[in-house]
């Protein structure tokens, strides 16, 4: 596992409040807490290069922590983004063991194509699962190839990964298989229409007669 859990150096953190978050992005760093385990938590900058590749497309992260002198396994638990640029300005991590389970959520993956024109939807973008730590799965597949008009995915269809597993109810709809209904449009109503055009002509008689 240490040759995989990629491996952050840290600095203690004493200044707090945007200002002081905005002077730590200029300088490379990214400000992060650690908490969970009973203990205090702690506030630490991190290198925000180092740490945005880590975190990137994966929001349920593993990584090792050096502080002082320790090295310390937690899990990103909160990524605060900033609404504009999407850029990463926070980090908030959970202090973890290698031999426990956690609670994340993970996003649902749709593989296969579904019997003629019918289109898979998802009904859930994330599954909330329990597993183990060093073993959290990127997505979770649901395969709906050949799946036909009302076969719907539910929790009691899906595979979860050995060691995985979730407290949604069996009958919880995962994916959702449909063809694609053709939707009439009203015909405007004849009167409607007739006002309408009367309107515009009356809107155009008043500005001729300003000009």
């Amino acid at each position: 596992m240490a040759s995989k859990t990629p491996q952050l150096e840290t600095t203690a953190r004493n200044e707090f409040g945007k200002g002081a978050s905005r002077r730590l992005r200029r300088d490379g760093l990214l400000p992060v807490v650690v908490y969970g385990h009973g203990e205090d938590p702690i506030h630490l900058t991190v290198n925000y290069h180092d740490a945005f590749l880590i975190v990137r497309g994966n929001p349920n992260a593993l990584m090792h922590l050096l502080i002082d002198g320790d090295k310390q396994l937690v899990i990103v638990k909160d990524i605060q983004r900033n609404p504009l640029t999407r850029l990463v300005e926070h980090l908030d991590l959970l202090r973890v063991k290698a031999d426990e389970k956690v609670l994340v959520e993970v996003p649902v993956e749709i593989v296969g194509e579904p019997f003629g024109i019918a289109i898979a939807t998802l009904e859930l973008m994330t599954l909330p699962v329990e597993a183990p730590v060093t073993d959290i799965p990127e997505t979770i597949v649901v395969d709906v190839e050949d799946l036909k008009d009302g076969e719907n995915v539910t929790i009691a269809d899906m595979k979860f990964p050995e060691g995985v597993t979730t407290e949604l109810e069996a009958d919880e709809v995962v994916v959702v298989v449909a063809e694609p209904q053709e939707v009439e449009l009203p015909e405007p109503e004849e009167g409607a229409e007739e006002e309408g055009e009367g309107a515009a002509e009356a809107d155009a008689d008043e500005a001729g007669e300003e000009e």
